[in-house]
């Protein structure tokens, strides 16, 4: 299977949507910058507004309430030096907008995917095409943290091996256990959008530096 839009994108994230989320997203960080437990506050909002469990997971992704979204606003960086770069994360969320899929951002300004990988990965028909535009986008040396539980983690360090060695640049390869352990270890800003990260280290919105111009963007902060 692709990584293109769902038949359902359209009526669950269309231009008519996006007020109904951006609502959904205002109440939710307003329930858990008050102490309101995820699930619990994410159950509330989501029956609220008579959400889908597709259109919750967006809307989960997108919020933070005021005091985390201070801290993740206060370790944004712009996008530049030495980055360490969360592999499946920013690949898998570059496949899907060139495949015309959604990607969504969140009230931090972050960039995020719906689908997630839960242990299986395969190359797409948009792969290398990805891999050019994040190698164009990339400022300079990069270490890459690829999670070894996901298939084929193997054979995506292969690739982006190769094609640092054939294009001189400064990349080193990490397939590893716990990728968020290795990310955050590095010391260097992070190219995530994982919000477990984002207000742990400095970060840089790589994705959104590398999307084309058609992307379809869900802006949802």
């Amino acid at each position: 299977m692709g990584r293109g839009p769902d038949p359902e994108d359209e009526a669950a994230f269309g231009e008519a949507m996006v007020p109904k989320l951006r609502r959904a997203v205002e109440e939710l960080s307003w329930l858990l910058g008050r102490g309101y437990a995820d699930t619990a506050a994410v159950e509330v909002v989501g029956n609220r507004h008579q959400l889908t469990l597709r259109q919750r997971k967006v809307v989960a992704r997108a919020s933070c309430g005021d005091e985390v979204l201070a801290r993740r606003a206060a370790l944004r960086r712009p996008l530049s030096g030495p980055l360490a770069v969360d592999g499946f994360n920013q690949l898998i969320g570059l496949e899907r907008a060139l495949a015309g899929g959604p990607v969504f951002r969140g009230r931090d300004g972050a960039l995020r995917d719906l689908a997630a990988v839960h242990g299986t990965w395969r190359p797409q028909p948009t792969t290398d095409p990805a891999l050019d535009l994040l190698a164009a986008r990339l400022p300079g040396a990069a270490t890459w943290f690829l999670d070894r539980p996901v298939s084929n983690a193997g054979r995506l360090a292969e690739n982006l091996r190769a094609r640092a060695a054939a294009n001189g640049l400064a990349w080193t390869v990490h397939v590893v256990d716990g990728a968020d352990g290795a990310l955050l270890a590095s010391g260097l800003p992070l190219a995530t959008g994982d919000g477990g990260l984002l207000q742990r280290a400095p970060w840089v919105d790589l994705l959104g530096a590398c999307l084309p111009a058609e992307a379809w963007v869900v802006d949802l902060g």
